[in-house]
């Protein structure tokens, strides 16, 4: 019987990630990577980006809390904003932002600017912005309208607008360390997290396909809760399967999926905001299903121990029979 670690990369922005990392990182035998996007042009982070000339640091400051040593404390510290002075370009803005910020404009690199601030928060695993090119997101709907930016995208969709595309602009690439990390691992976990802001973009990246290749392990996808405003009726978990396939050219070998439904008021709160339990559509058959109730509370967001518990059988019992297969060794772990 032999233990080995297994390296995971973990893909995605915004606050479904942290959901992932948050469960994960209490598992010994996991090596987090968390491979983060960099496109966020609004809130805080965008006035940074185009005050300071600084990288958007919002993403990758939420998942360096979630994996730091002592998340509480970092998130009570970090995520707390500057009142509101007059005349002040600070006021409203995280500390964790303006920390980071001032960290890049200091060192003049992006890449020292987060391991400095990974060493400084302790973390478990690493954070990797997945490039440190600038680049606006931009979308193609259904009637030929374009738009570019995080906030303006949303909205159009949240009005009724389906989307046929989305791309960065100007193109940019995988960062080098990133692309070895890419490299090294031995399965991904994608989402959950905005569909078309958080989870394609980092996918869109010139050189992410190439990377992913190497990677012999499974491709999972955590099914998000809930479809995103009026343009996404409709859209099932066997949609962001077909999406995510066409940008990574490669097979999804299993998705999460939440089957379990919160209270009738919580339900329309939601549907208030035209945001609806997503459905899970006719999966591919290499796509493997594995489902179970996540939404346990009034927030949508994935329990965090049921989504590590779920993760970690998909990811074990993957690599488990392949290295069976490879050399008839099995690898066994603490369940």
């Amino acid at each position: 019987m032999r233990l080995r670690i297994i390296k995971v990369g973990c893909f995605g922005g915004g606050t479904g990630l942290p959901s992932v990392l948050g469960g994960l990182k209490r598992n010994p035998w996991i090596a987090l990577n968390a491979i983060v996007t960099m496109f966020d042009s609004g809130g805080s982070s965008g006035q940074l980006r185009d005050e300071l000339g600084v990288l958007p640091p919002g993403d990758i400051l939420k998942c360096a809390l979630t994996l730091a040593r002592n998340e509480r404390e970092a998130r009570r510290v970090l995520l707390s904003r500057l009142p509101t002075l007059e005349d002040s370009r600070l006021a409203g803005h995280t500390g964790g932002n303006l920390l980071l910020s001032m960290m890049e404009r200091y060192s003049g690199n992006f890449m020292a600017a987060v391991e400095g601030l990974r060493s400084l928060l302790g973390c478990k695993g690493h954070v990797w912005p997945v490039s440190i090119d600038k680049a606006s997101l931009c979308a193609r709907y259904a009637d030929g309208h374009v738009t570019t930016g995080e906030n303006q995208i949303d909205a159009r969709q949240t009005e009724g607008h389906v989307i046929q595309d989305i791309w960065l602009e100007p193109q940019v690439s995988i960062h080098d360390q990133v692309a070895a990390a890419v490299h090294d691992l031995d399965a991904v976990v994608i989402g959950p997290g905005s569909f078309y802001t958080s989870l394609l973009p980092v996918l869109a990246v010139q050189g992410m396909a190439e990377a992913m290749a190497s990677v012999p392990g499974p491709i999972v996808l955590v099914a998000n809760l809930l479809t995103e405003g009026r343009g996404m009726d409709g859209f099932t978990a066997a949609d962001e399967v077909s999406r995510i396939e066409s940008f990574i050219r490669r097979h999804v070998d299993a998705v999460v999926f939440n089957d379990g439904r919160p209270s009738a008021d919580v339900l329309a709160r939601y549907d208030a905001e035209h945001k609806r339990p997503l459905e899970l559509g006719s999966l591919p058959d290499h796509c493997r299903l594995v489902s179970g109730t996540f939404w346990r509370g009034d927030i949508a967001r994935h329990d965090r121990p049921r989504l590590a518990h779920a993760l970690w059988a998909v990811l074990a019992g993957a690599l488990c029979a392949k290295q069976t297969s490879d050399d008839g060794e099995a690898v066994t772990t603490r369940g």
